[in-house]
Parts: structure tokens; sequence; C-alpha cells
């Protein structure tokens, strides 16, 4: 398999287990469980956080080579290589995609995780019990159940669209009652855009000026750096209010259900976002590179 498809793979995993922080977050309210949901779901994170060990080193050692044998002062080889990146932000894409769209199959495996959790009290135990060739058979069962809940799920969706459809109540006075947070929508859009572009522009940056490559692939820390202050002020905070309220039963659970789904849209629209954010944040880079360098 070529270097390149191994990393968008390993980018729609990370991708797809980082949209499932919103799922876990939903099965917390849901079962009011929420501390054990988000304790299960850094399980779940590990394996998010190893594919990014592995990502940025094969990235960075495909700019390195190519620099060692000369490719990079050619014209064809860079925009092979911005195709590829294009690529890999695409791969983010599909992996938000597909986490959004079996979203109910994990809501329902979380939720079950959360209760058998509860039950064994302990995580080592509970999945050894998982893994153990005496429980396959059950194992096997809850997927089942889990997807014949997402088709169900899908079913009274459409069913409900139809109805909608053909009511005298319009999809716009429906879209009017749901719970639809403009603010973080947008702000959210960016802050994924940022995330998803932060690391593969500077390592492009660096591939356009090769003797500061490594200036310019740290300088990824300060874009990324600028998401994290817009998640962790205006992101995180207006979730953690708006899930404590449906905690205590200040909000239905449906605000959560439509908080959820528009921070999953918002999601994928900033994967999309990234695309766009590339060539300006890879000149962003490359002048902050340059302007170390003097």
């Amino acid at each position: 398999m070529e270097r390149f498809h191994l990393v968008a793979l390993l980018t729609a995993l990370i991708h797809l287990i980082g949209t499932l922080v919103y799922v876990a977050r939903f099965s917390g309210v849901r079962t009011k469980r929420l501390a054990t949901a988000f304790s299960l779901y850094q399980v779940i994170s590990l394996v998010a956080m190893t594919a990014n060990m592995v990502q940025a080193p094969l990235l960075s050692l495909t700019v390195e080579q190519a620099i060692s044998t000369g490719r990079i002062y050619q014209q064809s080889y860079l925009s092979d290589l911005e195709h590829h990146m294009r690529l890999i932000m695409l791969a983010a894409t599909g992996g938000t995609a597909l986490a959004g769209l079996f979203g109910p199959f994990f809501l329902f495996l979380f939720s079950r995780t959360i209760f058998l959790f509860e039950r064994i009290g302990s995580l080592p135990a509970m999945i050894l019990s998982l893994l153990s060739p005496f429980n396959f058979f059950q194992v096997m069962r809850q997927l089942c159940l889990a997807m014949a809940y997402l088709i169900k799920s899908y079913s009274r969706r459409f069913t409900l669209l139809r109805f909608t459809l053909l009511s005298f109540t319009s999809p716009a006075a429906r879209f009017k009652q749901c719970y639809f947070p403009v603010k973080l929508f947008v702000i959210n859009i960016l802050v994924v855009g940022i995330w998803t572009t932060g690391v593969l522009s500077s390592l492009y940056a660096g591939a356009l000026t090769p003797a500061y490559r490594t200036t310019a692939t740290e300088l990824a820390g300060i874009v990324n750096l600028i998401a994290v202050f817009l998640d962790t002020f205006l992101v995180d905070p207006v979730t953690a209010v708006v899930t404590d309220n449906a905690l205590q039963g200040v909000r239905p659970e449906s605000e959560i259900l439509h908080l959820t789904f528009w921070l999953i849209l918002s999601r994928l629209l900033g994967t999309l976002f990234a695309q766009l954010l590339f060539l300006p944040a890879v000149q962003l880079v490359k002048y902050g590179t340059l302007l170390l360098a003097q």
C-alpha cells in the first residue's frame, strides 16, 4: 500500500473517532451517566492518538525523502504533494461522514457498554469479557441489534420527513422548532477547518522552504493553537452548559440530539472548509518561517 493511502486511512480513523465524542456525550445524557460515557470514550480515543502518532512521522518522512533525493525542487512533485494532501483532507471528510451516518449504531453500542461497565465495575475485566471466545456470539448479537437500531432510526426519520412533506407543517416550520446554535455551528466549522489543515499546511510549507523545513513543521503547533483557543473559549463552554441543562431536566433531551446533529454537520463542513484554508495556511506558515529565519 502506498504511504499516502495508509496516511489517508489513519486520518479517516482519527476523524471518525473524533466525531464520536458528540455521540458519547448524547449517550451520556440519555443514560444519565455522562462521566462514565466520557471515560469509556477516552479508551477509544487512545486508538486515535496511536494513529496520530504514526500518521505524522509518515508524512514527515515523505517530505524528508523528497528533499534528500532532490525531487522537492521539481514542480511536478510539489503538485503531486498538494494533490495527496488534499486527498488526506478528503479522507478526514469521509471519516467524519461515516461517523455521522452510523451515529445511531455507535449510540446503541455506547449505551449498552455504559451499562455493561456499570455492572462489571472494571474496565480491564469488561474488555477481557468482550474479547472472550465464550462471549463471541453475545458480542455479535449486540452488533446485529445495533445495526437493526440504525436501520430503524433511518426508517423513522424517513417516515417523519415524508409525513412533514405531505402534511400542512412545512419543513421550514419544523426547522424553526429545532435547536440550532448558529454561532456555535459557524465557529466549529472554523475550528475543525484549522485542525484539519494545520499539520498538512505546515508540512507543505516545509516542502516549499526545504532549508527551514523543521521550523515550518513546528509552526503547525501555532496554527492549531488558534483552533484550541476558539474551541476552549467559544465551543466547549456552550456545549457543556446545554449538556448540564439537559441532565438537570432544564432542557429537553431533543436539544442534545439537535446539538449533536449540528456539531457533526459542522465538523463535516469544517473538513471541507479545510480545502479552502489549505493554500492560505501554507502561505501564512511559509511567511512566518521566512520571517523567523531573518
